[in-house]
């Protein structure tokens, strides 16, 4: 185990920042101890890792476990949004300005990391969050590896292990064809998408949509996690234009809306949209939910 202790210099709200990398409540490779302890299994260049977080105070302590201890130590202000730079940002909105004084420890971090970003985005891919996070489980139990360290949790499973992996295990998973055929486009090229995380902004995300199957959206996703990209705005979800819209004008939008609403912040419009979201406004639902579908079953 290797310990490392640091002292942000700026307000930080460790859960909004940490938030956006956990895959549901049964996520397998992210957990919570009661005295408030977040920990989060992960790959890295030097092998698995498992990294523990807890405020103590102004402080950061931080416990890592395994091959990636040093190199996840290494990444922990990155990770807790010490390269953010909002210093620029300027709420347009009443609602983007009262969010913002509301919360001044929300930073977007970076994982600096593609890989595990990328698998978890692309499952995610035109399906209830729901039956992701199923799937996202199913995986990496059963492919992933266990992590090291005093928490029972997983490692995502590797570009390779994932190639690995037969059409019936797959269909056992839960994933469709689309999804798989990505995922699996992804992984033969994963070492050469790590660069994005280098090149960062439109650059980085352009790199990733090489990949086919990799759209704006996936794109997006992973850029917000992977080196906290401000202006990275997840066009074509099927949730926040609706709700991005009806919390500034008071009724939904498309994407074409969106774009036009969130113009002026540019380049920090997803800060913006995370603003938005921790105030909490979202459309009314005024049709069926969206049933998740289960692929094991056909």
């Amino acid at each position: 185990m290797s310990v490392r202790v640091w002292r942000p210099g700026y307000a930080l709200d460790l859960g909004s920042v940490l938030a956006p990398l956990r895959r549901g409540s049964g996520d397998p490779t992210y957990g919570q101890t009661p005295g408030g302890a977040v920990f989060r299994a992960s790959s890295t260049p030097d092998g698995p890792g498992t990294l523990a977080i807890r405020r103590v105070g102004d402080e950061v302590h931080a416990e890592a476990w395994g091959e990636g201890a040093e190199w996840l130590l290494d990444g922990l202000p990155a990770l807790l949004g010490d390269l953010d730079d909002d210093t620029d940002f300027q709420a347009h909105h009443d609602l983007v300005a009262e969010a913002r004084r509301r919360m001044p420890g929300l930073r977007l971090g970076s994982t600096r990391r593609v890989w595990d970003v990328l698998f978890a985005a692309i499952l995610e891919q035109k399906v209830t969050g729901k039956e992701a996070w199923r799937t996202w489980r199913e995986l990496c139990r059963r492919y992933g590896t266990v992590a090291p360290g005093p928490m029972q949790l997983w490692v995502p499973p590797t570009p390779q292990a994932l190639m690995a992996i037969t059409d019936w295990q797959w269909h056992k998973a839960g994933l469709d064809g689309a999804r798989r055929r990505t995922l699996i486009a992804a992984a033969q090229v994963a070492g050469r998408l790590e660069k994005a995380a280098e090149l960062k902004g439109a650059e980085g995300r352009a790199l990733l949509r090489k990949v086919p199957g990799i759209g704006v959206w996936t794109a997006a996703e992973v850029a917000q996690r992977a080196w906290g990209d401000p202006d990275a705005v997840s066009f074509g979800d099927y949730h926040i234009p609706g709700n991005v819209g009806y919390a500034l004008t008071g009724k939904p939008l498309d994407d074409a809306g969106m774009h036009e609403i969130l113009a002026p912040y540019a380049p920090q419009r997803q800060r913006a949209v995370r603003y938005i979201e921790t105030a909490g406004i979202t459309k009314p639902r005024r049709g069926p939910r969206f049933s998740p579908r289960d692929y094991r079953a056909m």
